[in-house]
């Protein structure tokens, strides 16, 4: 964190057959420590996620060494707004898939996904009254930032929102279906999945947001997405449009800055303002805040038999995670 080097935070992701997922996350571990990457990234069978920072000067060795390993054409989706304190270290993981699904994809052709648009058409066929735009982010993401008269399912994961988005789609089948997402990868399932399921005009948001925001930017473009987007590393988010459209999950003023409860038994994912900040010292409840004042030894202790309102994973709710008044 005290590091001044000048680095680029950027995301990608590649559906590919991977034969030896373990000794690839080897391989590549070495391949990026080498040039200063650091981040989060999953490798599967079915391919690589990636959210990263790379030291700038070495982002065209890192765009090289991509190809070498043959990703040709990847795309990397540059992070709109970047102090270089996206990630601290670098941690890759073999999983089952590369974003849990639920999906059994041997009952469908992943690859036959939808239409890829860029921000032009995006704008030009949403201005359609026969089209409708679907979220495919949960709703912590949405919560602070959305395209305009998009739907925003209000589900916690991936895998939940597929059977809820199918539901909503279902009297719509005929129109325009544009799905978009952070930056892609959801979508390129989504949409082959929902392309199985019958839905036959599918398009996706090519690049997400994120991709959206650099060409709206660069092209001198309409901006239709509204407030901040959400992002997976130290950032919590990147502003697209100076709207603030959530609230403070304790006093519902205007605002949009994600944190973790600072109590690490919580560590509950909430929305909180700069008043709440320091009346709550960064905590979620005057509970945590007090749990938090403790002695290290005493909260270890209390800690085998308190139960907090988040977890590592949880994900506050507007209004559903009022602190106790007092």
């Amino acid at each position: 964190m005290e590091d001044n080097t000048e680095r680029t935070t950027l995301s990608f992701y590649r559906y590919r057959k991977i034969e030896r997922p373990e000794v690839y996350r080897n391989e590549l571990y070495e391949q990026f420590d080498e040039i200063g990457v650091l981040g989060r990234i999953y490798i599967a069978q079915e391919g690589i996620n990636g959210q990263i920072s790379v030291p700038s000067e070495n982002l065209e060795k890192f765009r090289a060494l991509m190809e070498q390993l043959g990703y040709d054409n990847l795309r990397l989706n540059i992070a709109i707004e970047d102090d270089g304190k996206s990630f601290i270290k670098l941690k890759i993981k073999v999983r089952e898939k590369i974003v849990a699904d639920g999906l059994d994809d041997d009952t469908f052709d992943a690859s036959d996904r939808g239409t890829h648009i860029d921000a032009a058409a995006f704008n030009e066929l949403t201005e359609n009254e026969n089209t409708i735009v679907v979220d495919m982010r949960n709703h912590y993401e949405t919560e602070v930032g959305h395209f305009e008269n998009a739907i925003c399912p209000d589900v916690t994961t991936f895998r939940e929102s597929l059977p809820i988005v199918e539901g909503i789609l279902d009297e719509h089948r005929e129109k325009n279906i544009v799905m978009y997402c952070t930056g892609g990868i959801r979508c390129e399932k989504a949409s082959a999945y929902f392309k199985h399921k019958g839905f036959e005009n599918v398009f996706q948001l090519d690049g997400g947001i994120i991709e959206y925001a650099r060409q709206v930017k660069s092209q001198e473009l309409n901006n239709k997405f509204i407030g901040k987007n959400f992002v997976f590393d130290e950032r919590m988010g990147e502003r697209i449009s100076d709207d603030i459209i959530a609230k403070c999950h304790q006093c519902e003023a205007p605002a949009d800055t994600h944190i973790n409860c600072a109590n690490d038994a919580c560590h509950l994912l909430f929305i909180q303002c700069e008043k709440c900040r320091a009346k709550y010292e960064s905590c979620c409840s005057n509970e945590c805040k007090e749990f938090n004042q403790l002695p290290e030894e005493e909260q270890l202790e209390k800690r085998k038999t308190t139960l907090f309102k988040g977890s590592k994973f949880a994900k506050g709710r507007y209004k559903s995670y009022r602190p106790e008044k007092k």
